[in-house]
């Protein structure tokens, strides 16, 4: 299912109504934040990862 300009403008504009314009900024940060510290626990993850491989690697 794909959305079109005009749905993405709907929702826009009912986000907009709902929180307001003022809570828009802080919800962008928000989120941005939440991207972040996901990125960053991936990336811990994988290292985690590599380092028992390598661990095993060398048994």
């Amino acid at each position: 299912m794909k959305l079109g300009t005009t749905e993405l403008l709907v929702i826009l504009a009912i986000v907009v109504l709902v929180l307001g314009p003022t809570q828009i900024p802080k919800l962008t940060r928000m989120f941005g934040k939440s991207i972040k510290s996901f990125k960053e626990g991936v990336g811990a993850d994988e290292e985690k990862k590599e380092k028992e491989a390598s661990e095993d690697s060398e048994s």
